[in-house]
C-alpha cells in the first residue's frame, strides 16, 4: 500500500504542476513510513517541501497556497499529531468556500496515518476520523488495499472540495496487484461489495476491512454467507450500496477500530435502523475500539476488534429469530 500511495502522489504531481507535498520529514527521508520516497529527488524541494513541525502552520500555509490556485497535499506523521492543526481544520478550512458563497474552493488533501497495530507509543495509534466526518464542509475518505490507495488518492487530489484521507498504517505493508495504467472504477465517495453473502452484512472500512473478510471466510468454513462492504468513505457515507445489501440479508454488523460510542457506526446504526427497518431480522450491531484512551502497545491485542470480536457479533444477531 505504501508504494502504491507512493505511485499515486508521483502521478498526480507529474500530471498536474499545481499539485505539491508538505509535510514534516517527507523530502529527503521520504516519510516515516517512506510513503514519498524519492519524490523530491524527482520534482524538486519547491515541490515536496520539508516543513517544520508545526502541524498548524503545515495546514494555515496549505489552505493560502489552496486558495491561491495550487493544490496541496499535506502529511500527518501520525494521527495522534493532528490535533494542533484541528483549529485551521475544521474552523478555517471546512468553511472557507460556504463562508465566500463559493467564490473560493480550498482543495486540499490531508493524508493521515491512522489506526493502530504497529506497537507504537503514545499519540500513535489513534482513529480520529468520526472528529472530521462530523464537520461539515470535509470529505473523509480511506483505503483499505493498495489498488484503492492507488486510485483514491489521486481522486482526492483532483477534487475542490477539502479531503482527509485516512490510511490505515498497519496495512501500508499489505501486498496486491495494481495496474498503475488503469483509471479508478469506483467513485471516491462510494462503497465497495468485497465480497457477496446472503445471510448477514458485515461494514468496514480502513484497517478493519481485512479483519471482516477474515470473519467472513471463518464464517463460510462454517456454512455462514457473509457479504463485506468496504466503505471507503466516511463523509458522505454511500447509505444506497449498504441498504440494498441489508434489503438481501437483513442482518447489519458494523465493525471499525474507533471507539464504538459515538463513532461512525452509530451513525450507520441509525441510518439502517430509520431506513431499512421492516428489512431487518436483528438490531444493528457494533463492534469496535473501547471507549477509553488507546492502551499501551503491550496490550492494544486487547482493544483492537479481532475476527473473534466479530464473529461473536455475527453470531449474536443470527440468533435474533
Amino acid at each position: 500500500m505504501a508504494k502504491a500511495l507512493n505511485a499515486g502522489l508521483r502521478r498526480s504531481l507529474d500530471d498536474d504542476d499545481r499539485v505539491m507535498l508538505m509535510g514534516e520529514d517527507i523530502g529527503r527521508l521520504g516519510g516515516v513510513f517512506r510513503v514519498t520516497d524519492q519524490l523530491q529527488a524527482e520534482f524538486g524541494a519547491d515541490r515536496v517541501v520539508d516543513t517544520p513541525l508545526a502541524e498548524s502552520g503545515i495546514i494555515g500555509t496549505a489552505i493560502g497556497l489552496a486558495m491561491r490556485g495550487y493544490r496541496p497535499v499535506c502529511e500527518i506523521q501520525f494521527d495522534g499529531f493532528i490535533y494542533p492543526a484541528f483549529d485551521q481544520i475544521v474552523s478555517q478550512l471546512a468553511k472557507i468556500h460556504t463562508r465566500t458563497e463559493g467564490a473560493v474552493t480550498v482543495p486540499l488533501t490531508i493524508r493521515v496515518p491512522y489506526g493502530g497495530g504497529i506497537g507504537a507509543v503514545e499519540h500513535h495509534s489513534e482513529s480520529p476520523e468520526a472528529y472530521f466526518a462530523h464537520t461539515a464542509g470535509l470529505r473523509v475518505v480511506t483505503c483499505s488495499n493498495p489498488d484503492d490507495a492507488f486510485g483514491m488518492i489521486q481522486q482526492a487530489i483532483r477534487s475542490d472540495d477539502p479531503v482527509l484521507f485516512f490510511e490505515p498504517k498497519r496495512r501500508y505493508w499489505d501486498r496486491a496487484d495494481v495496474d498503475l495504467d488503469a483509471a479508478p472504477t469506483v467513485g471516491l465517495y462510494d462503497a465497495r461489495v468485497v465480497i457477496a453473502g446472503s445471510d448477514l452484512t458485515v461494514v468496514a472500512y480502513g484497517p478493519m476491512v481485512a479483519t471482516a473478510l477474515a470473519a467472513a471466510k471463518e464464517a463460510a468454513s462454517e456454512g455462514t454467507s457473509i457479504e463485506v462492504i468496504d466503505l471507503r468513505s466516511l463523509s458522505p457515507i454511500d447509505f444506497d450500496t449498504i441498504d440494498r445489501s441489508v434489503a438481501k440479508t437483513g442482518r447489519l454488523v458494523v465493525v471499525h477500530e474507533a471507539s464504538v460510542f459515538l463513532g461512525i457506526g452509530a451513525e450507520i446504526a441509525a441510518r439502517i435502523s430509520e431506513r431499512c427497518f421492516f428489512q431487518l431480522e436483528a438490531p444493528v450491531l457494533r463492534v469496535g475500539g473501547y471507549a477509553t484512551p488507546y492502551p499501551p502497545s503491550k496490550v492494544e491485542q486487547y482493544y483492537l476488534p479481532d475476527v473473534d470480536r466479530v464473529l461473536d457479533a455475527i453470531d449474536r444477531s443470527l440468533a435474533v429469530e
